[in-house]
C-alpha cells in the first residue's frame, strides 16, 4: 500500500513572472519518454511482478522503495509545471471581463492546451503534448535485463533533465531540474550496483551518464553538501530495509561527488511546503465567483470542528 504525506520533496521558490513556454519545457520531465511517469510506471510495475521477493528481497527493496520515491517526482514537476503556468500571482478575484480575451496571450505559447482544456495546470504529456502512454513501461520478468533496463532509463532521464535545464534561467524549473538530477543519479548508482550484485560487472564505473559533473550545477549544490546523492529512502516507517546489503555495505559516492559511504534512511525526507496557488477567474479555475465557493468551504470547515 501507499501513504501520503501532504509535502513536496522538496519547497520550491515560486516564480517571479508567469513562464508557460518554461512550463511546456518542464513537461518533458513529466510525460516525456524519460519522464518520471516512466520512471514511476516502469518500476511501480515491476514491483508488482517481481518474482521471488523473499529470496531477492535486498534487490526488490530497492525497486519498491525508489517506486515510492518516483511517486513524489511525478507530483514535484507537477508542481513545477504549474507554478510556471500560474505566475507568482493569479487573478483570484470574481467578475473578470471575459470578453476582453484575458487568456489572448495563450494563442502563442507552445502547450496552449495547458491552459484551454487544463486551466494552466499539468498534464502526463511531454513537452509538445503528445500523451504519456504504456508502451514506455518494460516488465519482462527476467530480472537483470529489467535491472539494467532501469539503469538505460535513468541514464536517459539524467540527459533529459541536462537539457530542460539548458532551456530556462528562471529559479523554479532550474530547482527541479537541480533536484532530480542529483536523486536521479543516486537511483542509476542503485540499479548499476544491483547489477553488480547480480554479474560481477562494476556498470557503476560507466556512471555519470551523460559525463557532466554534478558539481557544474549551482541547484545541485546544497543537495550534494547534505548529503543526499549518498542517501536512499526506504519511503516506509518500517519495510525496505534490506536494500542496506547493497546500497551501503561498504560502497561509496560516485567519483566526482563529496566523498562518503552511501547509506539507507528510514522513512521520507523531510519535505517541503506545497505551494496554495492562487485561483485564475478568466480560466474558472476554482469557478468564475470564488467568493462564492470559499465561503461553503468555511462553512463546511466550520462544521468539521
Amino acid at each position: 500500500m501507499f501513504m501520503r504525506v501532504d509535502k513536496l520533496l522538496i519547497e520550491l521558490p515560486m516564480p517571479k513572472k508567469q513562464d508557460p513556454n518554461a512550463g511546456a519545457a518542464l513537461q518533458e520531465l513529466l510525460g516525456g519518454k524519460y519522464g518520471e511517469m516512466s520512471t514511476l510506471n516502469n518500476y511501480m510495475y515491476q514491483s508488482f511482478n517481481f518474482r521471488s521477493k523473499s529470496k531477492l528481497r535486498a534487490i526488490y527493496d530497492i525497486v519498491a522503495s525508489i517506486t515510492a520515491e518516483e511517486v513524489g517526482h511525478v507530483e514535484l514537476v507537477a508542481n513545477g509545471v504549474a507554478m510556471l503556468n500560474n505566475g507568482p500571482d493569479g487573478d483570484e478575484t470574481g467578475g473578470t471581463d471575459i470578453s476582453d480575451a484575458p487568456f489572448s496571450a495563450m494563442q502563442d505559447i507552445r502547450l496552449a492546451a495547458s491552459f484551454l482544456s487544463n486551466g494552466g495546470g499539468a498534464m502526463p504529456v511531454d513537452s509538445n503534448g503528445l500523451p504519456w502512454n504504456g508502451t514506455f513501461v518494460t516488465t519482462s520478468g527476467n530480472v537483470i535485463m529489467d535491472m539494467l533496463f532501469n539503469f538505460h532509463l535513468e541514464c536517459g532521464a539524467r540527459i533529459h533533465k541536462l537539457r530542460v535545464y539548458e532551456t530556462m534561467t528562471e529559479p523554479t524549473g532550474r530547482e527541479v531540474c537541480g533536484y532530480l538530477l542529483v536523486r536521479g543519479s543516486v537511483h542509476a548508482h542503485a540499479y548499476a550496483l544491483v547489477l553488480k550484485k547480480l554479474t560481477g560487472v562494476s556498470i557503476e564505473k560507466m556512471l555519470p551518464v551523460p559525463n557532466i559533473d554534478l558539481g557544474r550545477i549551482p541547484e545541485c549544490q546544497k543537495y550534494l553538501a547534505a548529503g543526499r546523492h549518498r542517501w536512499l529512502y526506504t519511503n516506509s516507517p518500517s519495510d525496505y530495509k534490506a536494500m542496506a546489503g547493497i546500497w551501503g555495505n561498504g560502497e561509496t559516492a560516485l567519483p566526482g561527488d563529496p566523498p562518503g559511504e552511501l547509506e539507507v534512511v528510514e522513512g521520507v525526507p523531510d519535505g517541503g511546503k506545497i505551494p496554495d496557488l492562487n485561483g485564475l477567474a478568466s480560466a474558472f479555475t476554482p469557478e468564475y465567483a470564488p467568493e462564492e465557493m470559499f465561503e461553503i468551504a468555511q462553512k463546511l470547515y466550520a462544521a468539521s470542528r
